[in-house]
């Protein structure tokens, strides 16, 4: 297989750098996924041999994320998502999850990856009663944001925000929560944000490693925030149980074996009042 490629004899989509690792790239490789290349592939090697269990903190926050949906498409009745940070398309996107538990829902996916933008058609499918969109944008432009998501939602109805491990790429704390607040400012009460993000309070110094690895290998510089920080985002709101935990303990389905081990991944979900 070539090693520039994720597929023998594909080329990389324009304005892809496959010589430099790309954190939607990485993560899709964790997630056994091929749209990856050899400098992805590379990087995210290098993070396993650090901490091996990364990439059951990458099907943790997947997992948590499909339990959150659950949640909210299916007790409380949300028909709208909003999916900033998508990351490449793979099993169960949130458009799958939420349509299958209601035809109806709305999904606007937000990404400015070149690669996920290739990719977008995976994500444009939808039930026939429900709709899909993809917005090339920021999520440091929320304004931009919500302009383009009001074409295909309701912003006058409740709205799920999905902020799933992208936070943690504004590493200036203020500009993080700015963005954040602008973000649900412009959704009505009722709306929800559904959130995790990256912590050192597990692994602490391995943690700690794989950020200076991360951040001095070309990819988007990332910073890990304590659970408090995590929880500070959901400030005014209503935060449901069990609040900030890791992604793991966040309503985790009943087992023999107990408490699942937790990962450097927490992670909340609050409703606006």
């Amino acid at each position: 297989m070539p090693q520039d490629s994720p597929v023998p004899g594909a080329a990389a989509p324009p304005g892809v750098d496959t010589s430099v690792s790309h954190v939607a790239r990485i993560w899709n490789y964790w997630l056994g996924g091929k749209d990856n290349y050899q400098a992805d592939r590379e990087v995210g090697d290098q993070i396993k041999e650090i901490l091996p269990d990364v990439p059951r903190l990458a099907l943790a926050s997947r997992h948590f994320l499909h339990r959150a949906l659950h949640h909210l498409a299916g007790e409380e009745g949300v028909r709208q998502f909003l999916d900033v940070g998508t990351g490449l398309p793979t099993v169960d996107n949130t458009h799958q999850v939420a349509q299958r538990i209601a035809p109806e829902s709305r999904i606007v996916y937000v990404d400015n990856d070149p690669l996920v933008l290739a990719h977008a058609h995976a994500l444009l499918t939808s039930t026939p009663q429900g709709a899909t969109d993809y917005i090339d944008a920021d999520l440091r432009d929320p304004d931009a944001i919500l302009a383009q998501a009001a074409k295909t939602l309701d912003l006058t109805q409740p709205v799920a925000l999905l902020l799933m491990g992208i936070v943690e790429f504004v590493t200036d704390d203020e500009e993080a929560y700015d963005v954040v607040g602008r973000l649900m400012a412009g959704l009505p009460p009722g709306s929800w944000m559904v959130m995790y993000d990256g912590t050192n309070v597990i692994h602490r110094e391995r943690s700690d490693q794989i950020v200076a690895l991360w951040n001095s290998s070309g990819s988007a510089p990332l910073v890990l925030r304590t659970p408090e920080q995590i929880g500070a985002f959901f400030e005014g709101m209503e935060v449901v149980d069990p609040g900030v935990v890791s992604c793991t303990r966040w309503r985790p389905e009943s087992g023999p074996w107990g408490e699942p081990e937790e990962v450097d991944a927490f992670c909340a979900v609050g409703r606006k009042r």
